[in-house]
């Protein structure tokens, strides 16, 4: 068999979570991310990407492998 690689995505955390919608916020707690600068390396499946999608206002994601 041959291992699989897994894609990693970088996730860092530009904007605040103050003043956000109670959900939001807990979508940058689930991404790993509550304070401003903060980066995140996680693994590259459909739920993450729509979690950032739902933040992609407050979030810039580095593409990795």
């Amino acid at each position: 068999m041959q291992a699989k690689s897994t894609k990693t995505v970088k996730v860092e955390q530009t904007g605040s979570h103050i003043g956000r919608i109670h959900t939001q916020r807990e979508t940058l707690v689930g991404l790993q991310l509550n304070k401003l600068g903060r980066v995140a390396t996680l693994e590259d499946t459909p739920a993450v990407r729509g979690m950032i999608a739902k933040v992609a206002h407050l979030v810039r994601v580095h593409e990795s492998q």
